[in-house]
C-alpha cells in the first residue's frame, strides 16, 4: 500500500483572465504518492492581481507561493463556523478525496505535509 508523501500546488498564468495592469494566476493542487504518482485534489483555484501599474513588478514569487498556499488551503470560516471547523472539512474533504483512488490517509496527518509550490516557467518569466 502507498502513502502520500507531501503536496505540491503548480501555479500557472490564467491566460483567459490577464489583461492590461491584471494577472490571472490558476492554482492545481495534487498530492504526491510514495509510488511516484500523483492525485489531482483541487483544480478549480486561483486568484488575480490588478493595479494601475505593471502589477508584475510588485509582486515576488515568495508572494505567489504564499497566496498559492491560501487558495489551496482552508477557506474563511462561514457563518457560524470556526476556523478549527473549517480546516477540518477541508483536510477530511481532501484526505476523502485520496480514499476514492484507493490511498488511506488520515486527514491530521495530511495538514502536516511537506506543501511545495511550483511555478511554472510562463509565470516565472512574467514576474522576472
Amino acid at each position: 500500500m502507498t502513502g502520500v508523501t507531501g503536496l505540491v500546488t503548480h501555479v500557472d498564468l490564467d491566460d483567459g483572465a490577464t489583461r492590461a495592469g491584471q494577472m490571472s494566476m490558476s492554482a492545481r493542487l495534487v498530492a504526491v504518492l510514495a509510488d511516484g504518482r500523483s492525485l489531482v485534489l483541487l483544480d478549480d483555484r486561483g486568484w488575480s492581481l490588478w493595479g494601475p501599474v505593471d502589477v508584475r513588478k510588485l509582486i515576488s514569487v515568495e508572494d505567489v507561493e504564499r497566496d498559492a498556499r491560501m487558495v489551496v488551503g482552508p477557506d474563511e470560516p462561514g457563518d457560524g463556523q470556526t476556523g478549527e471547523q473549517m480546516a477540518a472539512d477541508h483536510w477530511a474533504s481532501l484526505a476523502g478525496i485520496i480514499a476514492w483512488h484507493g490511498v488511506s490517509v488520515d486527514a491530521r496527518e495530511l495538514e502536516r505535509l511537506p506543501h511545495d509550490v511550483v511555478l511554472s516557467e510562463r509565470l516565472r518569466a512574467r514576474i522576472g
